[in-house]
């Protein structure tokens, strides 16, 4: 049934979205603009450098790309460049919030200070692929040889004019497998929306909410009830009560044993999702 009503939502919204088809022209086309003049945003040093691809909005430009994004998002969850939009356009006060929380912390301050970026220049694999297995490092970089993903593809942040700010929601991007790795939760529809509700109970950040609560549509009736009966009540739970892991320097955890960090983290696992 749930399934029937989004395909009637999703068939109307195709006949009656002249509006949202041209802001998401327009956004298309901003975002090629700024590709055309600043050029590839990846970077070969270790700190970032939030004016590489920033795009310069006012408030009602905000206000159109929040509405087009919000619509998009909603109907197509798969739209990532839609859920990147909207939660730099919406998530303003919590970013604040987060950098709050973190400059309240040691080593939340040096973080924000050093400012790292996290992919395949920053992080050496190869060292990483030849450490001991239980160590933090060892079964990161097994997460993403086994599931073929990489810290290169994170959506860069454009549209948060604070630089602090910016720098705060690009680490939360790149931090994503990271989180993957603590939690044990795999990439699947359901290990992602797990995810994203232990990362709205860390954050409060309005793009988490969103894919909290519509992209179980996308889940079969049996997956939806474990979700709701079994893995939200543990990622609401694990997530309020661990340590803010915007404040963890993951660069510096490599060597260490999981199971120990997830113990100083307050992270527990529960039960493997099914591949």
């Amino acid at each position: 049934m749930l399934n029937q009503h989004r395909q009637h939502l999703l068939a109307k919204f195709r006949q009656n979205s002249v509006l949202i088809r041209f802001f998401s022209s327009t956004l298309k086309a901003h975002r090629n603009f700024v590709s055309s003049v600043y050029g590839d945003n990846t970077t070969s040093t270790n700190r970032a450098n939030q004016n590489e691809h920033f795009s310069k909005t006012s408030g009602f430009q905000k206000v159109l790309l929040s509405v087009a994004s919000a619509f998009t998002a909603l109907l197509d969850p798969s739209r990532e460049d839609m859920v990147a939009t909207l939660g730099e356009t919406t998530g303003t006060i919590f970013l604040e919030r987060i950098r709050d929380k973190m400059l309240q912390d040691k080593t939340g301050r040096r973080i924000l200070r050093d400012q790292p970026i996290i992919n395949t220049q920053t992080i050496d694999l190869n060292f990483l692929r030849q450490l001991p297995k239980t160590t933090f490092g060892s079964v990161y970089v097994g997460f993403l040889d086994k599931y073929q993903v990489t810290p290169d593809t994170r959506t860069k942040v454009q549209y948060i004019d604070d630089p602090e700010l910016a720098y705060v929601m690009r680490r939360f991007r790149e931090a994503h497998d990271f989180f993957h790795t603590l939690t044990n939760l795999p990439t699947t529809i359901e290990g992602e929306l797990v995810l994203k509700w232990f990362e709205l109970a860390q954050t409060g950040l309005p793009v988490s909410l969103l894919s909290s609560l519509f992209g179980h549509l996308r889940l079969t009736s049996e997956e939806r009830s474990r979700l709701f009966d079994v893995y939200v009540p543990w990622a609401v739970q694990c997530g309020s009560s661990s340590q803010l892991l915007m404040n963890v320097y993951f660069e510096e955890c490599f060597e260490k044993d999981l199971d120990v960090m997830r113990k100083e983290l307050g992270i527990y696992v529960i039960d493997e999702l099914k591949k």
